[in-house]
Order: structure tokens, then sequence, then C-alpha cells
């Protein structure tokens, strides 16, 4: 089966002085980053949003997947644009914040800020800790997507949740949270007020583990989950642009 409509990776080739890398959800697909990345692109950045491995197909393509492989997409795509851009930001919803997190402990100054909506690192709930026994059990949960208020809004992910990728998205949490405090970089960070899959201690855990003095929180008081479609998006969007515009290189002054 071939890669679901609207849920292919998409990018835009704007200018060179400011790049934007956008990382989806887990079980998501880039069509809940579309309009986002269409906004930044209206600003004028170069965006590229990739599909990750095992998503954007069939729910028991993602449980052969892990987040090594996850990961390893979108370091690929942060590579092309910091070849591409003087200046390059990154940012994520929920796992891709998880993602975002994992890029920015690994590249430092590199770049140049990250965006954070929802991101994930823990989940508190019991069941978390039997995700890898399970997982050979049970191949998938009922699923998490489409958490948003928003009428008539619809995310397009998967309808399970598969089993095996969660427990590996577990173990990509607690390698972030123990390099939290390589983060850096100036920091974005918008979060719903009522979000029915990822949990508040998330962004606390975040606000408090990274060592950035840089850092702004904007909390969602309309949107849930999936915020990026949500009632606030343009405020997710607007905040974005605003970021990137404040933290990039200025341009060289000719003699």
């Amino acid at each position: 089966m071939g890669v679901l409509a609207g849920a292919e990776p998409f990018g835009h080739t704007g200018s060179a002085e400011i790049g934007f890398l956008l990382c989806h959800g887990f079980t998501g697909t880039p069509a809940s980053m579309r309009a986002w990345g269409d906004h930044l692109a209206g600003a004028g950045f170069t965006v590229r949003c990739p599909l990750l491995p095992g998503h954007g197909t069939r729910w028991p393509d993602l449980n052969r997947t892990t987040w090594e492989d996850w990961y390893g997409t979108v370091r690929e795509a942060l590579l092309e644009l910091l070849s591409a851009c003087k200046t390059v930001f990154v940012g994520g919803l929920s796992m891709g914040g998880t993602l975002t997190l994992r890029l920015a402990e690994e590249f430092g100054d590199r770049i140049a800020g990250i965006v954070l909506v929802n991101p994930s690192v823990t989940r508190l709930k019991w069941d978390t800790r039997l995700l890898p026994v399970l997982g050979r059990i049970v191949p998938s949960v009922p699923a998490i997507a489409n958490d948003i208020k928003k009428p008539g809004e619809t995310e397009l992910a998967y309808p399970r949740t598969p089993v095996r990728a969660a427990a590996s998205l577990a173990k990509l949490w607690a390698v972030v949270r123990a390099d939290l405090g390589k983060v850096t970089q100036p920091v974005l960070l918008l979060h719903s007020s009522v979000d029915h899959v990822v949990e508040p201690v998330n962004s606390q855990l975040v606000l408090k583990g990274v060592s950035s003095t840089d850092v702004t929180e904007v909390v969602l008081e309309n949107s849930y989950h999936v915020a990026t479609q949500d009632n606030d998006a343009e405020v997710i969007f607007s905040r974005s642009v605003e970021f990137a515009k404040a933290h990039a290189a200025q341009p060289e002054e000719t003699a």
C-alpha cells in the first residue's frame, strides 16, 4: 500500500537566509503540519516536513520501525537545510517535539532555535511500563489521534496505536529526558491548557530540564492536542515567524 492521500512529505524552497524543519507526531502525518508550513513559506522561509518511516500508510507498518528510524529521517532533513540555509529552526508537534529536542541536543548552536507544540517526553499512566511486554502480545490499542476541539477538523492519522512502536517511543523519551540539559537554543514552547493525549507534566519537565536562557512559554487556551489544526493554530504560526525573525542571523553588511 502506498502513502495515503494528503500524508505526503512536503517542502517549500524560499530564502536561503532562514530554513525551518517541521516534525509531525506519532501515528500522524505531515498533513497536521501543512498549514503551519504554508504560513512559514508565506513569510519567505525554506521549509521541509518529511514523512516519518512507518507513518502515512497502514498502522502495522509503524510496528516495523523504531525511534532511530524516525530520528534518522528528520536528522537527514536537518542536514539538508543546514547546507542550504544560513539560519535553521526546528519545530515539532507531540512526538515531533520529542524529535526536535533530540536534534537540539545533538546539533547545539547549529540550530538557531526550536518551537515545541505539546511536546512529549513521558507518560504517567501505569500501562506505559508494560509496553515492551504488551507489544509481544497485542499489536495495537485504541487510537490517540484526532484530539481536536475545533468542529469539523480531522487529523489524518492511524485509527490504531501500534504497541511495539509505542514502546520504542518510550525509549526515545528516556534518551531525550536524560539530555535535556544539552538544549541551549532559544525555545518557544506552546502547550494546550486541555490536552487529552500529552499530560501537563511533559511541558513542565521540558521547561525545568533545558539549559536555554531564552525560553518563551505560550498557553493555548482554545485547543486540544493537535493544536496545529485547532482554534489556536494561527497563534502557533504567527509566533513561529516572529520567533524565527527575532533569532535569525543578521545579514552581513557590505563595505
